[in-house]
């Protein structure tokens, strides 16, 4: 599988006259060809199982420098995978790489469900991420909470998931003073999403920061709690 191959098949599924309606949707300068999510979907899932590694590796480093929207979500999409084994042969170090140049939601949270993969496979890396929170680019500043969204998910968390919850909500309580609406989006969701399985701490996180966030964002936060 090359790069040209992969481009010519995602073209192939494009939408005719739909490119141009992505690129006013998603406010970001680049090429958008019009294929739909589940068809870069099926597409991935062909290619997945028929690269090694080190192929898929590379054909997601090519995607991602073409800087086309639909290359740039397949190259997320190929490494969105619970096991990547050898784990350390550079899938993590690719993700962390195209951080910097996120530009756009959806490319943006692609790429950081690839990532939750391989932090909850090597949670150290958190001290990598740690890094994001003071950054002056929004989009990495975002991609630290985007990417830890499982450790809101446990409902049973053991002594070490724990100690990541509390830290990452401390990193929530240096974004709340931010007023760059997609930061109090990403803090509210993490509250919001947290809320379903540690109410306690949830609320706890309101009653400390909430008449910091924006009005939207206390609410959003707040939503399922509210409904308890």
């Amino acid at each position: 599988m090359t790069l040209d191959d992969a481009l010519d098949q995602l073209r192939e599924k494009a939408v005719p006259g739909k490119g141009l309606a992505m690129a006013v949707y998603h406010k970001a300068y680049r090429d958008y060809l019009g294929t739909a999510n589940p068809e870069i979907d099926a597409l991935c899932k062909t290619w997945r199982p028929a690269l090694s590694l080190e192929d898929r590796l590379a054909l997601c480093a090519a995607l991602w420098d073409t800087d086309i929207h639909e290359a740039r979500l397949a190259a997320a999409k190929l490494l969105t995978q619970a096991r990547i084994r050898p784990d350390d042969a550079g899938a993590w170090d690719l993700i962390v790489s195209w951080v910097p140049s996120f530009d756009a939601w959806a490319i943006a949270d692609h790429a950081s469900i690839a990532g939750q993969k391989r932090l909850v496979a090597d949670p150290t890396r958190l001290d990598t991420v740690e890094a994001w929170t003071t950054s002056d680019h929004l989009w990495t500043k975002r991609a630290a909470l985007v990417m830890t969204l499982p450790w809101t998910k446990q409902n049973h968390p053991k002594p070490n998931e724990l100690l990541a919850r509390d830290r990452i909500l401390e990193w929530c309580a240096a974004y709340v003073d931010d007023t760059e609406w997609f930061i109090q989006k990403a803090v509210a969701w993490w509250i919001r999403d947290l809320s379903k399985h540690d109410p306690a701490r949830s609320a706890a996180f309101l009653a400390a920061h909430g008449d910091r966030m924006a009005n939207f964002a206390r609410k959003e936060a707040g939503r399922h709690l509210v409904a308890q």
